[in-house]
């Protein structure tokens, strides 16, 4: 036999919504900005060029170098693709396009991502697979790089009331 638990006697309701004024919303979005997909998309460049240079240097072979950046790029193109398509006015009518939108622009960098692996044994010749996926790897860790280093919250505009 089963034993169900009695409600509780009081059940606390949720404190109302408050309806934010153009004001109020407006020194939100200051102490919150966003962060551009740009912004990303330019440090996995930077860190792409830095991989690939590191492991020309490091092993001597400039195949290796190659490789790396080839990964860099892997990931760099694609991000670029989902920059540009969620930045675009298409993407930002309403809450169901911009949704849509995401959907649809991830799914374009993910087969532009393996289209450009697929493609990699063709385009560079004595192809380092490790240092192809060590320049993926390192690409794609600017995305937490990008977050710490986003720009800063400002100090509270809002008073509590």
């Amino acid at each position: 036999m089963k034993t169900i638990a009695p409600l509780p006697e009081s059940v606390e309701e949720e404190p109302p919504f408050k309806q934010l004024t153009a004001e109020e919303a407006r020194l939100l979005r200051e102490e919150n900005p966003t962060v551009s997909p740009w912004w990303v998309v330019g440090g996995q460049v930077v860190v792409g060029l830095l991989v690939a240079l590191a492991a020309w240097g490091i092993t001597g072979k400039q195949n290796v170098g190659w490789s790396a950046g080839y990964g860099a790029l892997a990931v760099v193109i694609p991000a670029a693709i989902f920059a540009r398509g969620l930045t675009g006015r298409f993407s930002s009518l309403n809450a169901g396009t911009a949704a849509m939108a995401f959907m649809l622009w991830e799914m374009v960098k993910i087969a532009t991502a393996i289209a450009l692996l697929m493609a990699a044994p063709g385009l560079v010749e004595a192809l380092s697979w490790p240092a192809l996926l060590v320049g993926m790897v390192l690409t794609m860790k600017v995305y937490w790089v990008a977050l710490a280093y986003a720009p800063k919250k400002k100090r509270p505009l809002l008073q509590k009331t």
